[in-house]
């Protein structure tokens, strides 16, 4: 047996590397089945899937600890996924269900699961930057060694929270790891065609932090690249930038039967497909003899069954009451 070594050259236990590959799958097959069951119309509002993106998500939550923080964005089922949330209550939230994550009151895009130090994810772009370097700067004064993980997309990037968030982050050396979704596409508009530069990493050096840029369909190489930049907050050394190129299989959004984002060219899609991040990674652990065929299927239909259990839950549970409506909104 080869040893999968991590960012120290330490061998990867083999628990932990069946596990990555568990959340990975388990983002792939809740997101596939949240898409069946928003086209049958159980799900309100649209929705946005991290389908062919599980590999950056999940390498960079297994380097964060459980109490760690994190913030998210739109696409937004996947981030408390590869955190270990559990998928029932997830599930229920996007049905708009009281036993939801949220009570059924955030839904697909405005999910918040504090168990696991998920502090939000928005359909505001951009607009949980700083809520990250907030999480920073209460870990600071709090005197703890936590640090936050801040997941935005390419087309935030170029949003002045984006700019304001780094700049300061740098200023109080806050433990903040900036992680850039990279999938090429701001809703329907192509990266080229809004961004003058061609990595968001090279912003980094304007705000006076290291630029990482990472494969992020190969679910070790981000891990290694995260940890890595965990270590460095963690000294006190401040943030880092880290950006990760990736795609998302399907379209920007779907909502009301029809989908937003379609227009890609097609050898483009093929080409990414071609790099499927759970192939990659479920292919080189059979080539170093951490997985075999029936603990991949095992792991595999595991996962299916904890899917359909969510979908079960979520069409079981009760709508809030009327009541709720005035719950959470003065103190």
């Amino acid at each position: 047996m080869k040893n999968i070594v991590d960012a120290r050259g330490l061998p990867i236990p083999k628990v932990q590397l069946h596990e990555m590959l568990r959340r990975m799958l388990k983002i792939r097959l809740f997101e596939e089945r949240v898409v069946s069951v928003h086209s049958a119309a159980q799900i309100p509002g649209p929705v946005h899937t991290s389908i062919g993106q599980e590999a950056e998500i999940v390498g960079a939550c297994m380097a964060l600890r459980d109490d760690d923080y994190m913030t998210g964005n739109h696409r937004s089922h996947g981030h408390p996924i590869g955190k270990g949330v559990e998928l029932a209550p997830l599930m229920a939230e996007l049905f708009g269900k009281k036993t939801g994550v949220c009570r059924g009151k955030g839904g697909s895009m405005h999910l918040a699961v504090f168990s696991v130090g998920s502090l939000g994810e928005s359909g505001i772009v951009g607009g949980l930057m700083p809520v990250a370097v907030g999480a920073g700067l209460s870990a600071r004064l709090r005197g703890t060694d936590q640090v936050c993980l801040c997941f935005f997309g390419d087309g935030a990037a170029n949003c002045g929270p984006f700019h304001e968030s780094l700049n300061l982050a740098t200023v109080w050396k806050l433990p903040v790891i900036f992680l850039c979704e990279n999938n090429g596409y701001a809703a329907t508009v192509a990266q080229a065609q809004s961004t003058a530069v061609a990595d968001i990493a090279q912003r980094a050096s304007a705000h006076a932090m290291p630029g990482v840029i990472v494969d992020g369909q190969d679910v070790l190489a981000v891990n290694s690249s995260i940890a890595a930049a965990v270590a460095r907050a963690r000294a006190g050394e401040g943030p880092t930038l880290v950006e990760a190129k990736t795609y998302r299989y399907m379209d920007h959004a779907e909502f009301g039967g029809f989908k937003v984002g379609t227009d890609r060219p097609e050898v483009e899609v093929a080409a990414w497909r071609a790099k499927d991040p759970i192939e990659i990674f479920s292919t080189q652990l059979r080539s170093d003899e951490d997985l075999s065929s029936e603990e991949f299927e095992a792991i595999k239909s595991g996962v299916a069954a904890e899917v359909e259990a969510a979908v079960i839950f979520a069409q079981q549970s009760s709508v809030p009451d009327a009541q709720a409506l005035l719950e959470d909104v003065f103190v």
